[in-house]
């Protein structure tokens, strides 16, 4: 995981904000547990079918693990690292 990537994370707003990415409106979701120690991050296309699921631990090692579910990092790590909160 790069610096890059985590520090786009961290910029985006808690909670559910309206964005977007590649010209397109998604709704995202931001959740953090564990006393911010894990994260949810997922995405939805309005009027579209493209979607974006993920999750992020902050290790006791101080190792972040991005998991993203059901589908490539690349594409993760392109949404957090490009779109825009409106």
């Amino acid at each position: 995981m790069t610096d890059r990537f985590r520090a786009a994370f961290d910029a985006l707003p808690d909670g559910s904000f309206d964005a977007i990415y590649d010209g397109r409106r998604y709704v995202v979701a931001k959740i953090r547990f564990a006393e911010g120690r894990s994260h949810k991050l997922e995405a939805w296309e309005r009027g579209g079918t493209d979607y974006i699921s993920l999750n992020l631990y902050d290790l006791s090692s101080g190792k972040m693990v991005l998991n993203p579910c059901e589908m490539p990092a690349d594409k993760v790590r392109r949404f957090v690292e490009r779109v825009r909160p409106e």
